[in-house]
C-alpha cells in the first residue's frame, strides 16, 4: 500500500534502536576474584536476556521486513506491527521479571535502589508497547486514508519512547558498574548476546542508534 508505506518505514527507523536496553546487559570486562554470590545475582539477570534479546529483535525485523515490502497490505501491516508490539512488551516485561526475582545485586551501593530503577524502567516500556499494539489493533484497514493516518500517529507515539529508552540505558550503566560489570562479563548468555551484535548497532548512550536500517527507511 503506497499510502501506509513511508509511515510504515517511520514506524520502523523509530524501533530501529528496540534492542538497545537489552543489549545493555551484556557489558565485556576483564574480570578477576569477584564475589561468588554476585556471580550467581548475574547469572540469574543473564540466562533471561538471549530469549528476549532474540523476541524483540525479530519484532523489529518483522516491522522493517514489512515496511520494505511496499505490497504489503493494510491487514498484513496492521497484523505484522501488533505482533510485534505485543512481543516487545513481553520481552521487556520478561526481563523486569528476571531482574526483580534476582533481587538487589549483594554487596553493591545502592543495589537495591539501581534494581528497582531498571525494573520499573522496563515495566513501563512494556506498558507502553502494550498501549502501542490497542492502538494498531484499533486501525481502521478498510479506508487506507485513516489507516495511514492512524499509522502516523503510532509512529509518532514510539518516537516518545526515546526518552523512556534513554532513562532505561541510563539505569542500567547505574546498575551495571564495577563488580556488577565484573559478574556479568563472566556469564556465557550475556557474551552470546554481545558476540551476536553489531557494534555500531549499540551505542553506550540509549539514543537511538544512526544504524543503516536506520537510515534507510527514514523518510
Amino acid at each position: 500500500m503506497e499510502g501506509t508505506d513511508p509511515v510504515n518505514k517511520k514506524l520502523a527507523a523509530a524501533l530501529s534502536g528496540g534492542a538497545v536496553l537489552v543489549l545493555a546487559l551484556s557489558g565485556c570486562s576483564s574480570n578477576k576474584g569477584t564475589d561468588p554470590k554476585l556471580i550467581a545475582w548475574a547469572k540469574t539477570v543473564c540466562d533471561a536476556v538471549p530469549a528476549q534479546d532474540a523476541k524483540i529483535k525479530a519484532a523489529n525485523e518483522a516491522i522493517s521486513t514489512t515496511a520494505s515490502d511496499t505490497t504489503s497490505s493494510a491487514a498484513t501491516i496492521q497484523k505484522t506491527d501488533s505482533q510485534a508490539f505485543q512481543d516487545m512488551s513481553d520481552g521487556y516485561k520478561a526481563l523486569a521479571a528476571a531482574i526483580s526475582s534476582a533481587g538487589a545485586p549483594p554487596g553493591v551501593d545502592d543495589g537495591a535502589k539501581r534494581q528497582q530503577n531498571v525494573v520499573t524502567t522496563l515495566n513501563s516500556l512494556s506498558a507502553s508497547y502494550a498501549d502501542l499494539k490497542k492502538k494498531v489493533d484499533a486501525l481502521d484497514t478498510k479506508d487506507q486514508a485513516k489507516f495511514a493516518s492512524g499509522l502516523q500517529d503510532v509512529a509518532s507515539q514510539t518516537t516518545q519512547l526515546e526518552a523512556q529508552s534513554k532513562s532505561g540505558t541510563a539505569a542500567l550503566n547505574a546498575l551495571e558498574q564495577g563488580e556488577v560489570k565484573d559478574a556479568i562479563a563472566e556469564q556465557a548468555s550475556c557474551k552470546k548476546v554481545s558476540a551476536t551484535t553489531d557494534p555500531a548497532s549499540t551505542p553506550a548512550s540509549g539514543s537511538t542508534p544512526s544504524s543503516s536500517s536506520s537510515s534507510s527507511t527514514a523518510g
